[in-house]
């Protein structure tokens, strides 16, 4: 038989397109490393020297190889919310390297809802298919393929990140100004576009646009799916007394000011499937005397976690145009710890999180599960196999890589 006859072929979704065997899936432990870089493989009797932040861990029907995920982030690459070519290559090519789960950038569940122009988008069935070709790209390697999903609320027909924060890009540029919603007439800043609050009958319908966005993402292939509820975006925008001052159902009180995200995660849930994980991002803080806090946050993790949502992603801040956020490393995640210690739910840690040795404190001494990465990962897409070998740990190579992973100078 000849070497390409003997290859077991693996057919990903579609049946014309195959993938020769990956070397194992990507980001699994396979052995331990000594000082001279010498592989001893895993058995029952070295498994506990395994570094904790290489162990696997299981949702519901999904098992992440590792704890070290790529945190959501815009790309501004897409063309009317279809993903495209760069979207493969840009995702693909950092599950080659083996994180534990990749999620795919925030996504907009209604054309309004994007960010910017040139934001993801699911608000329709004719963004199935390019979401299907970045997820397998992501599953063919052994990662877990993750969606962020969500409505920039008073943020949206923003510029991309990288000519700085506009006061709302034009219909004449594919912008929607005169359609930015938020759930009270208030501007983030005094630059940016005064929104239009929303009736209790829009509302419902972002709820059910939120539900046939998880329908799709399903569809598409994701494995995991994140509801976002930070950063000054819509859901987040309710909880803050400041962006907030409804005197309906859907402000005032806590209960009020949290009813849109537990109605949204409650119907989400319901046709998410039940072998899948459901994440949500929550902003632990407003940074703001008076805005929504930590306490306010443990109570709604609490919530959520008997809705069915398997981890808090932590992050904060994004709310307050006045926020005071402590410009030092490692400042959100005591929020993971607390939650995850007062609630008893998994969490995430995110935020001036870039070492290895940075990652390895975290989940060995339990005040996270999962450590999400991003800018990193930018600067360094290899972050997760050199992570590995700092902590002396042998992990599943693409085949197609071997003679660069014993390179020694």
């Amino acid at each position: 038989m000849s070497l390409i006859e003997d290859f077991d072929f693996q057919y990903v979704s579609d049946p014309t397109t195959y993938t020769i065997p990956q070397g194992g899936p990507r980001g699994a432990a396979v052995g331990l490393l000594d000082k001279d870089g010498k592989s001893t493989p895993l058995t029952e009797e070295n498994i506990d020297k395994l570094p904790k932040s290489f162990t696997k861990i299981k949702q519901r029907d999904v098992v992440f190889n590792n704890r070290i995920v790529v945190s959501p982030m815009c790309m501004y690459s897409a063309q009317d919310g279809i993903l495209t070519d760069f979207h493969v290559a840009h995702y693909g090519g950092i599950a080659l390297k083996g994180p534990g789960a990749v999620i795919v950038e925030a996504t907009g569940v209604t054309p309004n809802g994007r960010i910017s122009v040139l934001c993801s988008g699911i608000w329709s069935d004719e963004h199935i298919a390019q979401h299907k070709r970045v997820s397998d790209a992501i599953k063919c390697l052994g990662v877990v393929s993750g969606i962020q999903i969500g409505h920039a609320g008073r943020k949206s027909s923003d510029a991309p990140m990288w000519l700085g924060r506009s006061n709302g890009v034009s219909k004449a540029l594919g912008g929607w100004p005169d359609d930015v919603v938020a759930p009270s007439a208030i501007p983030f800043s005094e630059t940016t576009i005064v929104p239009r609050e929303l009736t209790k009958d829009e509302i419902k319908e972002i709820i059910e646009s939120f539900v046939q966005a998880a329908i799709r993402a399903d569809k598409a292939g994701y494995d995991l799916l994140e509801i976002h509820g930070a950063h000054g975006y819509l859901l987040s925008e309710f909880f803050s007394p400041f962006a907030n001052t409804r005197t309906d159902e859907y402000g005032g009180s806590f209960e009020n000011r949290i009813r849109m995200m537990v109605e949204t995660v409650k119907k989400v849930r319901e046709v998410w499937p039940e072998t899948k994980p459901l994440w949500v991002r929550l902003s632990c803080t407003e940074w703001v005397e008076g805005g929504w806090d930590i306490e306010e946050t443990v109570q709604l993790s609490a919530i959520l976690k008997d809705l069915g949502v398997d981890t808090i992603d932590c992050s904060s801040g994004g709310i307050n145009n006045n926020q005071k956020i402590p410009a030092k490393s490692l400042f959100q995640v005591p929020f993971a710890e607390q939650i995850k210690r007062e609630v008893g739910i998994a969490t995430a840690a995110v935020g001036g999180i870039t070492e290895p040795s940075q990652v390895e404190d975290i989940i060995s001494t339990g005040k996270a599960d999962f450590v999400c990465l991003a800018r990193k990962f930018l600067n360094d897409p290899a972050f997760t196999t050199k992570a590995a070998r700092e902590l002396g740990v042998d992990i599943a190579w693409p085949l197609q890589h071997t003679f660069g992973k014993y390179l020694r100078w």
